[in-house]
């Protein structure tokens, strides 16, 4: 493939495959506890960062890394409370982030609104070796702890009182899973960008979700098609001249609806295993409805 003679498409390929599985690592997580909108929110932060990056002349990555998992460890804080006024506090956080990252780089000497777009949507070639080594270094905590410590975090997320008699600590762990989700939005948002980088933390889990039911076979079966879209989708923008996040993000739908087709059948050969079973055992059981597949959450084995 002639596209691997040129750096910035290597460099490229790097970040997608780390975007790929950081993303929906950390996604199947946010998904269970029903706060897949939490990375959006963390994107809209972490652009006040990446505009304080370029203002101060440092790593933008760094910055935005700083900025997003002060504001993770904010919207943390805010959900454990359980006020009525967390949603207001929460909104304002999000679109703070958004209109201060906006104000900052207009104000930065050499700055632009062109300068930004490429964290929003993702930009292929403006990868640096510098964004690829600060990628590796934080996908790597990433999946540390997304997958050394699944058992912990899975407890936490589906039932955070049954996680707190057992004696887990569960408020270190909650703001644990905060900060990997902002860790991970500064991973992904060269490839993916700022605004898009949610749905990678989503669409892989939703898809896995059709056709899985425990929740360690979501969880790596989420990160493998992650991989497989980001690294079609960076492909894909070599030869047709589109922003990466977007084509990744459209073949991770793709992919979502064909996983939904095929959990028809599937759901239907389940039914009829149980049904079968059920007659063995001597005992009548109501088959699930054909075509169901696991609602988002569902999955409950580890």
């Amino acid at each position: 493939m002639d596209l691997l003679n040129y750096a910035f498409m290597q460099r490229a390929l790097i970040a997608a495959t780390l975007v790929g599985l950081t993303a929906p690592a950390i996604g199947t997580y946010l998904v269970q506890r029903r706060q897949a909108i939490m990375g959006d929110g963390i994107g809209h932060v972490a652009m006040t960062g990446v505009a304080l990056g370029v203002l101060f002349n440092t790593s933008p990555i760094w910055m935005a890394t700083l900025v997003a998992v002060v504001g993770a460890v904010g919207m943390e804080l805010i959900r454990s409370r359980g006020k009525t006024s967390g949603d207001i506090a929460l909104a304002l956080l999000f679109y703070g982030g958004m209109a201060g990252g906006v104000m900052i780089i207009n104000l930065s000497p050499g700055g632009s609104n062109a300068q930004l777009l490429s964290y929003l949507f993702g930009s292929i070639t403006t990868v640096s070796t510098a964004d690829v080594t600060a990628a590796v270094v934080l996908a790597a905590v990433v999946l540390a702890v997304a997958v050394g410590l699944r058992r912990q975090l899975f407890a936490v997320c589906q039932d955070e009182e049954f996680a707190r008699v057992s004696g887990l600590p569960v408020r270190l762990l909650n703001l644990l899973i905060a900060v990997t989700a902002a860790v991970t939005v500064t991973v992904a948002m060269r490839i993916v960008g700022l605004l898009l980088v949610s749905a990678m933390m989503v669409i892989p889990v939703a898809a896995a979700q059709r056709v899985t039911r425990g929740f360690a076979v979501t969880l790596f079966l989420a990160m493998g098609i992650g991989t497989a879209v980001s690294l079609a989708g960076t492909v894909t923008t070599y030869y047709v001249e589109a922003p990466s996040g977007a084509a990744i993000v459209l073949l991770a739908i793709a992919v979502f609806l064909l996983m939904t087709l095929a959990s028809a059948p599937l759901a239907r050969r389940r039914a009829r295993a149980a049904a079968a079973e059920a007659a063995a055992c001597g005992i009548g059981v109501p088959a699930p409805r054909a075509g169901a597949a696991p609602e988002p959450g569902e999955a409950v084995r580890v």
